[in-house]
Parts: C-alpha cells; sequence; structure tokens
C-alpha cells in the first residue's frame, strides 16, 4: 500500500469564530475537530500527517493536539509565512495577512512525497469521505488527474452567518468549474450567495477544500501563485488572496488538470461563528456515546 499523507489547512485566525478554532474543544475529552479528523484519516490508512500553522503556533499546536496523537502517526509542521515568496516579488508594505490557501499548500511542498489529501482544520467530513478518498490515492490519482470530496450546498450552511463556498460544476463525475463564492446563506426562495444574491440550483456541490493531489500539483500551483503575485496582489494588495479552488478551477480551464469528484453519504458540518459551536458540541456527543466515536479518542489500545 502507499505511504498516504493528510495535510491540513490550520493556518487561519479565525476572525469571525473569535478565536483559534483550529483546537477549540468540541469532544467528550476536549478533542477539537481536527482530532476526528485525523482519527478519520488513520481508520482509512493515512500515515503521515503534515500541519499547515504559523510558526507562531506551535507550541499550542503541540500542546493541545499533536503531542497525544504522535504514538499514532507520523506528525510534521509546515509554516505559512507571508514571506515565503518569489525572491523577484517586493511584498507590499504594511499587509499581515498570508496570501491564500492556494499559498498555505506550497507552504507544504517540502514535506510532501508522494499522495496527499488536503483538508480544513475546522470542518468535519465524515469517516466514509476518508476512505474514499484513501481509495481514489491508492488506485486512480496521478499527476494529471486529482479528486475533490463533494457535499451539497445546502448540507453546508450555517444559521448564523453567510459563509463562503467552492460552487461547482460537474459532468460525467467531473469538476468542470468551480468559483469561490461569498455570502451564501439559506433564504425563504431557497440558497442565494454572491455580491448579486444568485440563486444557487437545489443539489449544488460545493468544494469544502477536501482534495486528493500528487506532489505534481506543486509545480502548477507555484506558476498560479506568480501571476496571483503579479496580478491580484497589483489590484488589491493589502486583501488580495490566492484561493485554492478557484486555481483548480484555473488549471482544469487549462487543460492540466482533471478532477474527479467524489460522494459521501456523510454530513459536512463545522465552525464558522461562535454560535455555531453548542450545535456541534452536540452532535460530537451523540457520536461519542453511539458507538461512531470512542468516548476517549486517543487512549491506547
Amino acid at each position: 500500500m502507499k505511504d498516504l499523507t493528510l495535510v491540513i489547512l490550520a493556518a487561519g485566525m479565525g476572525s469571525r469564530y473569535g478565536g483559534l478554532k483550529q483546537i477549540d474543544k468540541f469532544g467528550a475529552n476536549g478533542e477539537a475537530i481536527i482530532d476526528f479528523s485525523i482519527f478519520d484519516a488513520i481508520e482509512a490508512g493515512f500515515n503521515k500527517l503534515v500541519l499547515i500553522i504559523r510558526e507562531e503556533h506551535e507550541a499550542i499546536f503541540e500542546a493541545e493536539l499533536v503531542g497525544k496523537i504522535r504514538p499514532y502517526i507520523n506528525v510534521e509542521y509546515a509554516f505559512q509565512n507571508i514571506n515565503d515568496v518569489p525572491a523577484w516579488f517586493a511584498g507590499v508594505e504594511g499587509r499581515e495577512k498570508p496570501w491564500g490557501t492556494t499559498h498555505a499548500l506550497l507552504a507544504a511542498r517540502n514535506q510532501v512525497s508522494g499522495p496527499f489529501v488536503i483538508i480544513n482544520a475546522d470542518d468535519y467530513y465524515g469517516k466514509q469521505a476518508f476512505v474514499e478518498m484513501a481509495r481514489f490515492l491508492t488506485e486512480d490519482v496521478s499527476d494529471t488527474e486529482a479528486s475533490m470530496m463533494g457535499y451539497i450546498v445546502d448540507n453546508t450552511i450555517t444559521d448564523n452567518g453567510t459563509v463562503t463556498r467552492g460552487v461547482c460544476q460537474i459532468k460525467d463525475g467531473y469538476l468542470t468549474d468551480i468559483v469561490e463564492m461569498d455570502g451564501i446563506k439559506r433564504t425563504d426562495v431557497g440558497v442565494i450567495g454572491g455580491p448579486e444574491g444568485s440563486l444557487i440550483p437545489d443539489g449544488t456541490q460545493v468544494s469544502m477544500n477536501f482534495w486528493g493531489f500528487t506532489p505534481a500539483i506543486f509545480t502548477l500551483m507555484e506558476s498560479k501563485f506568480e501571476r496571483f503575485l503579479k496580478e491580484d496582489v497589483a489590484d488589491n494588495p493589502m486583501k488580495a488572496e490566492a484561493l485554492l479552488p478557484n486555481d483548480v478551477g484555473s488549471l482544469i480551464h487549462d487543460g492540466k488538470l482533471k478532477v474527479r469528484v467524489l460522494d459521501t453519504p456523510d454530513r459536512w458540518f463545522g465552525v464558522t461563528y461562535q454560535e455555531d459551536k453548542p450545535m456541534v458540541l452536540k452532535q460530537f456527543e451523540t457520536f461519542q456515546t453511539d458507538g461512531t466515536y470512542p468516548s476517549k479518542l486517543w487512549d491506547k489500545k
């Protein structure tokens, strides 16, 4: 069996949530959402973990998360740093915000040498999603064919505010277009999103940043990131972000990548706002009492 790596995007600051939600506690014994994702990935056959974080957060991640999971999986850190840019780029004076999720992905390029999945730290994807992704990475992945776990948009919305999702168009099981859309919310007429509040059709699938790649993606994304620095940053130097879904869509349009959309019966949930926390706490309480997960996730057998 191939070595399989789990890469987790965990460098965000949680501005809408009001704290470092990547390691906020939701389980019966203080587990974070990220604990359950790592647990599911290990069960599905993943044997290496790369955590993409800010370097100043290493100590708290080590204390709150990594120390207890090292007996189960090989763990490495990758640091997203705003100064990790090509030598020709002069930077933006006064900007502290990192360059987005494509830039975060590139932070792991020296830690990943085989097929890998990349996910968000604060999203719960479900057990079967990792099983399906592990199967794809073991049997079907190639340098020109990647995968994405799709979720129905209506199942990814909070009642506590708007969300941003990668809205997908799919044909014959493959992604044909994906656009990161903000302002998504549920209304009386259906799910709407974008600056004009456009209606998103029922059943539309979205990306929750659950992707399967080979290391060839790093070279492809480096070219997209350089274009971003030359064009997007010039237009909006303080706020521009290189977003992974948009850059995957661009690679599809360029004919350089095919992306198979995988399905899962599991329902996504997560925490965008502090008000989302009670629902997530209740869900994990159910999981740890009905046997979906052990009551003590990392107890050695």
